[in-house]
């Protein structure tokens, strides 16, 4: 990581720039697909010439319709990066980040490596309560690797240290199924016109989120808000964001946006269909 060499060795380095904190509608890379590509093609009859030759080799795939640089996706949701740069910029703050999540049926036996992001300088990980070994960091990493873990179903843990001292926590557990929805929202703004976000997880019965599920939310909101919009944070979706009153779920979470219209209450309602639904009032 070519700035954790010039934090240190370049006196003149007076800071860093990202591009871009969050993701942004427009300019689809770095993983444009063939689809996307076509996109940029004008003229009609060479667009729909190139669209047939890649469906026939299997490479249509559905196209992005926003970035992929952003530490945070669209909707705000951190994504696992957002933890490289909090452990980095923030080293007196205990972070520990595992990745990936921990929901991986198909990879039973197989070798699946782990990652983990930490303003400490050393880790070790356990997996079902056996340890994985103790790693420290070199001068220039900015994480730390187990890269011959082999996937079983449960609990993995992280515990970090910084100068020989417990440091940090993290925990990935492998789910259950879904089977309801949990929100939690934050308000900004002048009182009785607040723009109120709402985050809405798809859960098992423990309440912890499920990472692989994507069922379809619909939203019904009464009282004194209105429905600004909704999303996901999946570059990919196409699902029109604006006053959207349902919306698929992605890794997860979904997000509705709601617009108090005076000073009484309002209850906004998520279904979906096979999940208990999820009410909120305020």
């Amino acid at each position: 990581m070519e700035f954790a060499a010039q934090d240190k060795t370049a006196a003149w380095n007076l800071g860093e720039f990202v591009w871009t904190g969050f993701d942004y509608l427009g300019e689809p890379t770095p993983y444009n697909n063939d689809l996307t590509n076509l996109l940029n093609i004008q003229d009609p009859k060479e667009r729909e010439r190139l669209q047939k030759e890649l469906t026939a080799l299997g490479k249509i795939t559905p196209p992005s319709r926003s970035s992929y640089f952003g530490i945070l996706d669209l909707c705000g949701f951190p994504k696992d990066r957002f933890y490289l740069y909090q452990a980095r910029w923030r080293p007196e703050l205990p972070i520990a980040h595992i990745l990936p999540h921990w929901n991986w049926p198909e990879r039973v036996g197989q070798v699946t490596p782990v990652h983990v992001y930490t303003s400490g300088d050393e880790a070790e990980l356990f997996l079902n309560g056996q340890s994985l070994g103790r790693k420290k960091k070199g001068p220039n990493e900015y994480r730390i690797i187990w890269d011959d873990v082999v996937y079983q179903p449960g609990e993995l843990k992280v515990v970090a240290y910084k100068a020989g001292k417990q440091w940090a926590k993290d925990e990935r557990s492998t789910t259950g199924a879904a089977a309801k929805l949990i929100t939690s929202s934050e308000s900004f703004g002048t009182k009785g016109s607040e723009v109120v976000y709402v985050t809405i997880a798809v859960a098992d019965e423990k309440g912890r989120t499920v990472p692989r599920s994507h069922p379809n939310l619909n939203f019904t909101v009464t009282g004194e808000a209105e429905l600004l919009a909704a999303g996901n944070g999946d570059a990919t979706s196409h699902v029109t964001m604006h006053q959207a009153k349902s919306m698929p779920a992605y890794n997860g979470l979904c997000q509705v946006i709601l617009r108090r219209k005076g000073g009484g209450s309002f209850t906004l309602k998520v279904q979906s269909e096979g999940l208990s639904s999820a009410t909120l009032t305020k």
